[in-house]
């Protein structure tokens, strides 16, 4: 006892010698051990992972090292957790970073085999060498290890270790990490791991080289089957688990990473998120149904030469994106396989017209079925045609629409101003319709703009929100207002266009007629209603389809990525059949429900679509937004005046008014009827003036259909280069009226009944003269350019 008392004296008397000097030393000691780790113990790059909404793997891209290793997991699955900590480090839970007994019984195997037999590391220990990066193993470094360890169990929980380790341990060849090595060598997550396939990636870290398909099978076999002996033992596993794990066959060749939506995960990509774990709200089974029905109509569309596809469909109520098809799965390189052409503007063709249509009813502009004008137009210079080369004189908006007229819309958006509707396309969030309006003009409703088709799908999806969420907000009143559906807290802002007027507009899309292999839709129980569009851009090259319910939204664009048109690329015959089948894929949908708040019943003139006037015989009662208020009432009924004999139309400076027959006529323009009364053989031309009796309306009576006033006309040479005859028209109201033709002032002849001539004008300006009978004159100047 003596030895002992004066070891510790001497103890003592050294420590007060020396105690600054062992105070400072142990304090930088501290100092060092408190510091040593760095901020972020792992810098390496990373995969970019792309989930689904129910956390289903999208798709992965490698790591800029040529790695599979996928953003840190704070999660591991149990069964991977329990494998690891019995075949690595039983007294995981217990120690501080470091096992005395491990490193004893370390020390102990390796001088007893005479080599290096055991390293005794914890996970800890272990964690911090992968951290360190290719350290080499001997004394010094793991004595730093060790410092480093018990650090590092000051710093982290016992749950955040076995994270770290997880998502950084090496798992043969280039995969890295729990979750990567998880999908390459099993196809799924870890939590779907058996217990064979957690005890597989448990010892790989321990020796990773065994991960190689043809080498080292019975070893890695071996060393799987001592750790489910080991979890049997303790009791993680039944018998049964026990004898069936250990039948389980070790992986062969890894799988190829899920690439489901790889033009989405360019696009994250893009935006900033690369190497990141990134949630998205897309439904995968949704995803796969819907690049199976674009993989399907490529196969068909290859055979025209028309190479790319995209689809978009969007949740009405959130505006979520449940399916991004960007191009055609699997497709050429040389044909543009990594273009995303939902990302990519295209002339939009008559996509826009519905908008238009909405905004002219909320702007109280029009009525939904209020008659517009479809002849020969030219404004400005510019000449629109119909897709099919014909005029119906005049049509209901609403059919206009239906029916993708280019002349009426022409003449609906000179009504409505191309700036204002431009400003109202910037409000439904189109980000590529940037330059003034009078870059576009009037061409800007038939396709002299172009926009993305998420852009396209969005404006949409606003309207359709608009009108589900209408009761929800007071106009005027509040910006936004909140409601729950299913127990989730949505925002209702104040629609873009009037709930009302996108009623109307989804009414008018709905009775488009839809592809052959759908026009029976009604008949079956399982169709539902559904408001759609097509455009087709100039030259064939881009083919448009959306379509709308209450609940969702789908947007489908077909062409090809280099621009190349093709004949056929049209959007009611390419694009709509992808549109209705990505339909069948969705649930059925109710109809929107009809927004009478914000209708008033309204006096309609059956015959003219206007608002009623005074002369309107036939009317009908509708319910129309508020704004159709503002229009005016219909300017085609009027008195007229016939003689006794109703043949006659009379006045009172040339007839007794005491014997004139009061008439409430349907009159139209005489272009307009031209063309109007090949569609309605009912239709009734007013009666002509009784000799003596004409007045203001004769001057209307003549009308010169083509050429227009002002406009250029391109005569094209034949096989013989001479140049082509051209067949100018003109219409009289009086069937039997003479119309003689003059060419600067060179009389031509004269017409009966059908007024047309044919004339090889030459090159330069000329003056085109008709007069009738009666010396009425209609003449137009035109201008004959060679190129």
């Amino acid at each position: 006892m003596k030895w002992i008392k004066k070891i510790g004296a001497a103890c003592w008397t050294f420590i007060k010698r020396y105690r600054y000097i062992l105070g400072s030393t142990f304090l930088i000691i501290f100092l060092v051990w408190l510091f040593c780790l760095p901020e972020q113990l792992f810098n390496d790059p990373t995969s970019t992972v792309l989930y689904d909404r129910n956390g289903n793997l999208l798709g992965a891209t490698i790591a800029d090292d040529g790695q599979w290793r996928f953003p840190q997991n704070d999660s591991v699955p149990y069964r991977f957790k329990t494998a690891l900590i019995q075949f690595e480090d039983r007294t995981f839970e217990n120690h501080w970073g470091v096992s005395i007994r491990g490193l004893s019984r370390a020390v102990w195997q390796n001088l007893k085999g005479g080599r290096k037999v055991s390293g005794g590391s914890t996970i800890t220990m272990q964690l911090m060498r992968l951290a360190r990066k290719g350290k080499s193993r001997n004394i010094w470094q793991k004595t730093v290890e060790i410092f480093w360890a018990t650090r590092a169990e000051w710093r982290y929980s016992k749950d955040e270790i076995l994270a770290l380790y997880a998502s950084n341990a090496p798992m043969g060849g280039n995969v890295v990490g729990l979750d990567a090595a998880s999908w390459r060598y099993f196809g799924r997550p870890p939590y779907e791991l058996t217990w064979a396939e957690s005890a597989t990636l448990a010892v790989l870290p321990n020796a990773p080289s065994l991960m190689h398909p043809g080498k080292n099978r019975n070893e890695l076999m071996a060393k799987r089957n001592r750790l489910l002996d080991r979890l049997y033992a303790v009791g993680e596993m039944d018998s049964t688990t026990w004898q069936l794990s250990k039948l389980e066959p070790l992986p062969d060749e890894p799988h190829p990473m899920p690439m489901i939506a790889p033009q989405l995960m360019s696009r994250c990509i893009n935006d900033g998120l690369k190497g990141q774990i990134i949630h998205s709200t897309i439904d995968m089974n949704l995803q796969v149904r819907v690049n199976d029905i674009v993989r399907f109509h490529h196969e068909q569309l290859r055979t025209n030469q028309i190479f790319n596809a995209a689809v978009l469909v969007m949740d009405v109520t959130t505006g979520e994106v449940l399916a991004y098809t960007g191009n055609v799965p699997e497709l050429e390189e040389e044909h543009g396989k990594d273009v995303d052409m939902i990302n990519a503007p295209r002339s939009t063709g008559s996509i826009l017209k519905p908008f238009l249509y909405g905004g002219m009813l909320a702007g109280g502009e029009i009525t939904p079925q209020m008659l517009i004008q479809d002849i020969p137009t030219v404004m400005s210079g510019y000449s629109p045609k119909n897709y099919n080369l014909k005029y119906d004189g005049i049509i209901p908006a609403d059919a206009a629409l239906s029916k993708s007229l280019n002349v009426p819309l022409v003449r609906m958006l000179t009504k409505f101003g191309v700036a204002k509707f431009q400003f109202m396309l910037h409000k439904l969030k189109f980000t590529t319709i940037t330059k003034s309006p009078d870059h576009y003009g009037l061409s800007l409703i038939l396709g002299g703009a172009e926009a993305t088709l998420w852009d396209l799908v969005s404006a949409y999806g606003i309207m359709a929100r608009g009108l589900n969420q209408y009761p929800n907000y007071m106009p005027g009143v509040n910006r936004k207002a909140h409601y729950n559906q299913e127990n989730t807290t949505y925002t209702a802002e104040l629609p873009v266009l009037d709930p009302a007027a996108c009623w109307y507009t989804f009414e008018a899309m709905k009775e488009l007629a839809r592809p052959e292999e759908d026009i029976n839709w009604e008949m079956y129980s399982t169709s539902q209603q559904i408001a759609w569009k097509t455009g087709t851009s100039f030259g064939f090259r881009d083919a448009w389809a959306v379509g709308l319910t209450p609940n969702y939204v789908v947007g489908v664009w077909v062409g090809n990525a280099d621009g190349e048109g093709r004949p056929g690329l049209i959007g009611r015959e390419v694009a709509a059949p992808v549109l209705f089948d990505v339909f069948s894929a969705l649930p059925k949908s109710d109809w929107f429900s009809k927004p009478f708040d914000l209708m008033t019943e309204v006096d309609v003139c059956e015959k003219s679509g206007y608002r009623a006037g005074d002369y309107c015989e036939q009317t009908k009662k509708m319910w129309l937004p508020k704004t159709c208020l503002n229009t005016v009432s219909c300017p085609y009924h009027e008195i007229i005046y016939l003689d006794e004999t109703g043949q006659f139309s009379v006045n009172a400076s040339c007839y007794d008014m005491a014997l004139a027959q009061k008439k409430f006529w349907f009159t139209l323009p005489a272009e307009a009827a031209f063309y109007y009364k090949n569609h309605d053989p009912n239709y009734q031309e007013r009666p002509p003036y009784l000799d003596g009796c004409a007045d203001e309306h004769e001057l209307k009576e003549l009308v010169i259909l083509y050429p227009k006033h002002h406009s250029e006309i391109y005569v094209p040479l034949n096989f013989d280069e001479e140049r082509e005859k051209v067949i100018f028209e003109a219409t009289h109201k009086r069937p039997d009226m003479k119309l003689y033709w003059h060419l600067d002032e060179t009389y031509l002849g004269f017409t009966e009944n059908i007024h047309q001539w044919e004339l090889i004008p030459s090159i330069g300006k000329h003056l085109l003269t008709l007069v009738d009978e009666n010396g009425l004159t209609a003449a137009v100047a035109f201008d004959v350019v060679g190129k």
